[in-house]
């Protein structure tokens, strides 16, 4: 009641003063949230009649994660605020991360797949900028990249800097952490939108959002990286970008939420086609990395839904759908060209636990004809390549209880199945059992 009742009295106020009213002070930096997460997995035996240098492990994994992080913003004034966040990772995934498209460990990405230093980063280094469109206000609460306040419903805002584009976009209630939520990387995001990032997940970019009414329209421009999966972002960013665009659709915040994303991303890269053919005329094993140059473009799109059914959108359903043309290399996230993802969240309110959660979904990764037939000759991505293929499309599904030991500690047990690993009927099935622990201020 007090929220509403500060957002009533805020919408009386012209659009000037919408964030005078309990104003921060300005240029004083402020703790909004501070989190550790451990994340241990174990794969069991994996059937395998052959291996490749990218294979998953057929003798079974153990592997464990850590995370730290420490997030801050700035008030510089009512409309402009910076934000910084600063990460650590140890550890890193099962199989060394490779293997499959579905990788089991969403967090790993920070540790760039286990092959970056174990140093103190910056992960994001950011700007935001707001201009009110109308009076009409919502109060947000402190979290990670946002000050306490009141926002405007209507609104043209920016944000520019070092960000972590999936922030922004594609963003599902009920999908989108790996270190609350699901834990595969089939779940945080449509796997086909290779989306703009460095080994860790950030880059440098900027984008604009509109909101007006129940419509959310946002646009976007990043730095790829120079290589598939590489730590150096290129530059100038005329000449190797991602373009993302996203209409959102949402009547209010515990309703329907329908979004469209569209992409296209020009960076060095390869096609696998003409990788093939080159192999084809030296008698050697296909490089797609050797066939990189200049101006490759790759475009796609990505759309999804979250449906709240109960418990104030604590329990609900969410949908994903991807696709991209397949010519191209893939770049950044994972090796996919094709997706399609849906699963319930469920409360702990049915059974008197209402910090819990219980999540289950079901994921299918496919890929395009030339990237098929590119590993079936031996090639090697990055996070695939068994050395031969005979291909049916990956299959997933998670299960997972998040048990709330109070309001900023929880314990997650979690399962997952995979079929088809890595794309390949001749590999797997795969059982993989995780535990997480997560602790947020």
């Amino acid at each position: 009641m007090k929220s509403i009742a500060v957002a009533c009295a805020l919408a009386c106020l012209p659009a000037a003063s919408l964030y005078a009213a309990d104003a921060p002070a300005y240029f004083v930096p402020q703790l909004l949230g501070a989190q550790y997460t451990f994340i241990e997995q174990w794969l069991g035996r994996v059937h395998s009649p052959y291996a490749g240098p990218l294979s998953l492990l057929a003798q079974g994994d153990h592997a464990r994660s850590h995370t730290f992080g420490i997030y801050v913003g700035v008030p510089i004034t009512q409309r402009l605020a910076l934000y910084v966040d600063t990460e650590l990772f140890r550890g890193e995934g099962i199989s060394h991360s490779t293997g499959l498209a579905g990788l089991t460990n969403g967090d790993v990405i920070r540790g760039g797949g286990g092959t970056l230093g174990r140093s103190a980063y910056v992960a994001r280094a950011f700007f935001t900028y707001d201009i009110p469109l109308g009076k009409e206000v919502t109060w947000q609460e402190r979290k990670m990249d946002q000050l306490p306040g009141a926002q405007a419903n209507d609104r043209w805002s920016f944000k520019f800097g070092l960000l972590a584009v999936n922030d922004d976009f594609d963003q599902s209630r009920y999908a989108n952490s790996a270190r609350t939520q699901f834990m595969n990387w089939s779940l945080l995001n449509s796997p086909a939108w290779d989306f703009a990032a460095d080994t860790r997940g950030y880059t440098v970019g900027g984008m604009t959002t509109l909101a007006k009414g129940a419509w959310t329209w946002r646009y976007g421009v990043y730095q790829m990286p120079t290589e598939a999966n590489g730590a150096r972002l290129e530059g100038p960013i005329n000449r190797a970008n991602g373009q993302y665009l996203q209409v959102s659709w949402q009547h209010s915040p515990d309703t329907l939420n329908l979004w469209l994303l569209v992409y296209r991303n020009r960076a060095r890269m390869g096609i696998y086609a003409d990788a093939l053919r080159a192999a084809e005329t030296r008698h050697v094993t296909p490089n797609i990395q050797a066939d990189d140059r200049e101006g490759r473009h790759k475009y796609g799109a990505a759309v999804g839904m979250d449906w709240p059914l109960a418990d104030h959108g604590d329990t609900g359903l969410f949908a994903r759908a991807g696709w991209n043309d397949g010519r191209t290399e893939s770049f950044v996230f994972t090796e996919a060209d094709r997706s399609a993802s849906a699963g319930i969240q469920v409360s702990g309110a049915h059974w008197s636990r209402s910090d819990d959660r219980f999540g289950f979904a079901l994921a299918v990764n496919g890929l395009s004809p030339e990237h098929r037939a590119y590993l079936a000759a031996g090639g090697m991505g990055f996070t695939l390549g068994d050395g031969a293929l005979r291909y049916r499309s990956e299959r997933i599904a998670e299960a997972y209880y998040a048990f709330a030991i109070h309001s900023f500690a929880f314990v997650t047990a979690d399962m997952q199945w995979i079929g088809n690993p890595g794309y390949n009927r001749d590999r797997g099935p795969v059982r993989v059992i995780g535990m997480r622990i997560h602790l947020a201020y």
